[in-house]
């Protein structure tokens, strides 16, 4: 069962203003709560594709890197770097 966590944020002046701009009958939001989870997943999303960009980027020089450039290592040598 998911764990749910109750947390007091304190808004003031045009921070206050813009969330209860955005949650409103006219806003794109029925609630305050509903808005800060918006927000947080679009975060989480956020990190998450920055996170796979970087790595694409990696994978992408290690393909475009020549034959010579890559050294044979063994399981044991794998480990015991890793382990370091």
């Amino acid at each position: 069962m998911p764990r749910t966590t109750t947390m007091t944020v304190r808004l003031s002046g045009a921070l206050s203003e813009f969330v209860s701009s955005n949650v409103s009958e006219t806003g794109s939001y029925e609630n305050v709560s509903e808005y800060i989870r918006d927000l947080i997943r679009r975060d989480k999303e956020r990190v998450e594709q920055e996170t796979f960009e970087r790595l694409k980027a990696e994978l992408t020089l290690a393909f475009a890197a020549p034959e010579t450039a890559y050294t044979p290592l063994t399981a044991a040598e794998i480990i015991a770097r890793n382990k370091a």
